[in-house]
């Protein structure tokens, strides 16, 4: 089983049989047509390509608008992502994959891109304690001491010290889905997942 491409549309809550409260992520999955099968003599590996969504044909290049003619769609996708196949699974150009391939208690990861904080200093980026509070500490947020003096006398490489937080691909692994909405196309996860609202994520196995 490859996976999906979806939107995360919010958070929000359900209630379960014996009415406790899960915290939820929806995520707006599917359906995504296959635009491409990669095999391993022509390609080297074994995926499939899944398109998400439709891109205006003012906003698409030729070339994506006859990739996506030649998997019979009408429009070219607006989202484009790989999922690697086992060795027992067969698929079809042109084959669409929804929500239905889910099923409440299994377990996905979901991958997106976290929101992005902008520079942060050490504090918030690392969680460091800070210097004292009292009587005014003149740099009360500051990293401190960064590297050792005579030997080796530079800073260590990977130290931890201000710059960009967030804004990157992250994965998190292991969430469980509590319900499936086949209708909507929706698939309601337990917990946070990455990135802002609206914004594209993977779900797989």
């Amino acid at each position: 089983m490859p996976g999906l491409i979806g939107r995360k549309v919010g958070m929000t809550r359900i209630f379960d049989e014996d009415g406790v409260q899960v915290p939820v992520t929806v995520i707006e999955a599917g359906p995504c047509p296959i635009v491409q099968v990669k095999n391993e003599e022509r390609d080297g590996y074994r995926a499939i390509q899944l398109g998400f969504r439709t891109r205006k044909a003012s906003r698409a290049t030729r070339a994506l608008v006859g990739h996506a003619a030649r998997a019979g769609l009408d429009a070219a996708p607006r989202l484009l992502r790989e999922f690697p196949v086992g060795d027992g699974e067969e698929y079809e150009v042109g084959q669409e994959l929804t929500v239905e391939q889910f099923e409440a208690g299994d377990r996905v990861k979901v991958t997106g891109h976290s929101k992005g904080r902008g520079f942060q200093g050490v504090v918030k980026r690392h969680g460091f304690a800070g210097r004292p509070g009292g009587h005014g500490h003149p740099m009360s947020r500051n990293p401190g001491s960064l590297g050792p003096g005579t030997d080796p006398s530079r800073v260590i490489k990977g130290k931890k010290l201000p710059g960009r937080m967030g804004g990157t691909r992250t994965t998190i692994r292991n969430l469980q889905v509590v319900r499936v909405d086949g209708e909507r196309n929706l698939l309601f996860v337990k917990g946070g997942v990455p990135g802002a609202r609206d914004g594209y994520v993977l779900i797989s196995k």
